[in-house]
């Protein structure tokens, strides 16, 4: 079993709601045990103009699935949701990033870990100090020192 860390977001229809419910996804989801939720912030919404706020949190899941399935997982749930994929960091109904997962590095064409722009982005990098304040990165660096040097983005919890 590895300790894995999602990043959650949403911004359109009931993006609280989306939220809660994906945690009940993620809570059924074979192999897998959700064990806590940071809890919810509001964020401005990075990408194209006009988008309403985003509602982020961080999850974390004990799982014996290995990355991929556990991708897999993640996207149907993200289209159980509503989820399309039809702008890159458009508005989107959920959006479930695997940002962690234990100490592996994976760089492949579907999935890259540590979630490559994890480090500069503190709804991320907040929620997840929230759940494990002391975590040490796969690149040695503690989330302190990450975010020391990640941008406010208007971060405010709810």
């Amino acid at each position: 079993m590895d300790t894995v860390y999602l990043g959650l977001g949403s911004n359109l229809a009931q993006p609280r709601k989306q939220l809660r419910n994906a945690l009940v996804a993620l809570a059924d989801m074979p192999q897998s045990q959700l064990l806590r939720c940071s809890g919810f912030y509001r964020s401005a919404p990075l990408g194209p103009s006009g988008q309403p706020d985003y509602i982020n949190a961080v999850a974390e899941l004990r799982t014996g699935l290995c990355p991929l399935p556990l991708l897999d997982q993640l996207q149907a749930i993200e289209a159980a949701h509503g989820r399309e994929r039809s702008l890159r960091w458009g508005a989107r109904t959920l959006d479930l990033d695997i940002l962690l997962f234990g100490e592996q590095y994976i760089d492949s064409l579907r999935l890259q870990v540590p979630h490559p722009r994890m480090f500069e982005r503190n709804f991320v990098l907040v929620p997840l100090a929230e759940l494990s304040p002391n975590l040490r990165l796969p690149t040695g660096e503690t989330l302190a020192q990450l975010l020391q040097h990640c941008p406010h983005n208007r971060l405010q919890k709810i």
